[in-house]
Order: structure tokens, then C-alpha cells, then sequence
């Protein structure tokens, strides 16, 4: 393909209405967010159609609906023109110097994360820090994100990735349930309802082989989407679950969830800070890197030393 060719970048103009026409399912309302007339607009579109030689719309009356063909292109041009409006976006109006925009996963952030944050305004009090909540692998040139917190591999597409900490899975229930059963043994769950995660749901069948304790015949568990969820059932006397150590510190240190059986799950999951490399030339989002790194342990508070690992 010949980048250089001008008949294959349709004007702007047309490929601006047509997003809009497309995102908001009509030229009227297209019209109206881009302050032009809804002639305006079907002209540019039926322009752009008969540059593509292809319909991108189809027409009843005065009643148009996106096509198969026009979905396709829709899906291929909005994160075009989005990099587009994010590139004359920086030139424009550059972003504060000392602002980043971190995407972390819920639990990372309401229970490792936020705890912590306080120390970092202490030792950074102009650095601002804003916080989404994403699930997703997403693309850093398509997004408006430095960085993101990531758990699993290191197998973001396109990203650099420091190690902040492995995940420590551990055996929980309230203190009620405890003493119900009188756990002290891992055959001990055998007899407690037990919980699972909907995306392991053979965490226990692994756990018990890890003990040597034969598991207990399959049978349909309770499951919830969200490792805070099984939290609060296990501490509301629901039954034992297996849960990562980090995400319920507070209630550990509470008493309100107790380890009657202190044996680790393996598993091969990792908390990770990932970034485009893009983003070294951010200084605050460096700074925010030195910081999270000494928090994990792996590098010592600043002035003190060499990386600890």
C-alpha cells in the first residue's frame, strides 16, 4: 500500500461527520453537536461514500441506519481520529508536568493502593496522582493513561514492566466460622462451605491437593465475580475462601478474617506497573515509578542505598 496517496486519506470533513453521524445514530443530531445543518452533514457522508465506493448507510426515507460495511469502518477510524485529537491535544494544551493518569485495577486500588497514597503526598506534595478503574488491556496510544497497574504476566503489548509484588493466596475465614468447625488441619475445610472465585474455580481443588487432602467430590459452589465479594461473605460467616493477602489486610488486622491453616495457593499471578516507553519522558510518572517500587520493597527509600532487588 502507497501511504502517499492522497486518494486513500479522505478529507477531514467528511470523515468527521461520518463518526459523528455514526456514534450518535442520526445526521440531525450530528448536525447539532458539530454546528452544522443536518444537509451539512448527509452531503459530507454521501462525499465520503462515493470517495470509498461504498455505502456506509442505509436509507429509508428520511431514516438512515449504519450498514455492516459502515460499522466496520466506524470500528476501524474512531481510535484513528481519537490519536489524531490526542496528538493536536498535547501541542495545544500540554499536560501539567507534575499530573499522571494511572488505570489500576479496583482492588489493587481501594486496598493497596489508596492506604498508601498519603505517603506519597508527603514525599511528592505537588505530584498529582488520577486514579481510573480498568479490568482491560488497553492500548497506551490509543488511551490517556502514563501507566497502568497490571496483573498476570509481563505481557502488556507494547509496555515496559517493573515487578512490584507476586501474588500471595491464603486460606480465610471469619472467626465464627473458626471456632464452628474448629479448624486447626486442612481436612478441617472439608466440613466449611466453601467459596470460590468465578474465575478460579478450581482454586480449592488445587489447594487441597497442595495438603495431600483428597478433595471433596465436585459440587456445585458458590461463586462471585470480585475477589472483595467473597471477602465480605467469608467475613459475614458465609464460609471459607481463598483470597489474595493483600486485598484483605485491613480485615486480617482487624480479626474480623483469620488464616486457621497457614498454607500458601501458588499461584502464577504478579502485580505489575506497566508503561509505554513513551512515558519515561514524563518526570512525575518517574517519580511515581521510584515510589511504588520503594513501597514493594524493591528499591530502598531514596538516599539510602542501591535497589534491594
Amino acid at each position: 500500500m502507497n501511504y502517499d496517496d492522497r486518494r486513500r486519506l479522505p478529507p477531514m470533513a467528511m470523515l468527521h461527520c461520518f463518526e459523528a453521524a455514526a456514534r450518535l445514530g442520526s445526521f440531525t443530531r450530528a448536525g447539532e453537536a458539530l454546528r452544522l445543518t443536518q444537509s451539512a452533514v448527509s452531503r459530507h457522508v454521501s462525499n465520503l461514500e462515493q470517495w470509498l465506493g461504498a455505502a456506509l448507510f442505509d436509507r429509508n426515507g428520511r431514516r438512515v441506519v449504519l450498514n455492516d460495511t459502515g460499522r466496520q469502518f466506524l470500528e476501524d477510524l474512531a481510535p484513528a481520529l481519537s490519536a489524531i485529537r490526542r496528538a493536536a491535544g498535547r501541542l495545544m494544551d500540554p499536560e501539567p508536568e507534575h499530573v499522571i493518569e494511572l488505570a489500576v485495577l479496583p482492588g489493587f486500588g481501594m486496598r493497596w493502593l489508596a492506604p498508601r497514597l498519603p505517603r506519597l503526598t508527603q514525599k511528592h506534595p505537588d505530584l498529582v496522582v488520577n486514579i481510573s478503574a480498568r479490568t482491560d488491556i488497553f492500548d497506551f496510544a490509543r488511551e490517556p493513561f502514563h501507566a497502568a497497574i497490571h496483573v498476570g504476566g509481563p505481557d502488556w503489548p507494547g509496555a515496559e514492566h517493573d515487578l512490584l509484588f507476586h501474588e500471595h493466596v491464603v486460606p480465610v475465614v471469619s472467626p465464627a466460622v473458626q471456632d464452628k468447625y474448629a479448624i486447626t488441619r486442612p481436612e478441617d475445610f472439608l466440613r466449611v462451605p466453601l467459596l470460590v472465585q468465578s474465575r478460579r474455580k478450581d482454586a480449592w481443588s488445587r489447594w487441597f491437593a497442595l495438603t495431600g487432602v483428597p478433595a471433596p467430590e465436585a459440587r456445585s459452589l458458590p461463586s462471585l465475580s470480585h475477589f472483595l465479594m467473597l471477602a465480605q461473605s467469608a467475613k459475614a460467616d458465609g464460609g471459607a475462601a481463598l483470597l489474595p493477602s493483600f486485598l484483605i489486610a485491613p480485615e486480617l488486622e482487624a480479626g474480623e478474617l483469620v488464616i486457621p491453616v497457614n498454607v500458601p495457593l501458588p499461584e502464577d499471578r504478579s502485580y505489575w506497573l506497566a508503561f509505554p516507553e513513551a512515558s519515561r519522558k514524563t518526570p512525575a510518572l518517574m517519580l511515581f515509578r521510584d515510589w511504588i517500587r520503594e513501597e514493594c520493597g524493591l528499591i530502598r527509600p531514596s538516599g539510602s542505598g542501591q535497589a534491594a532487588g
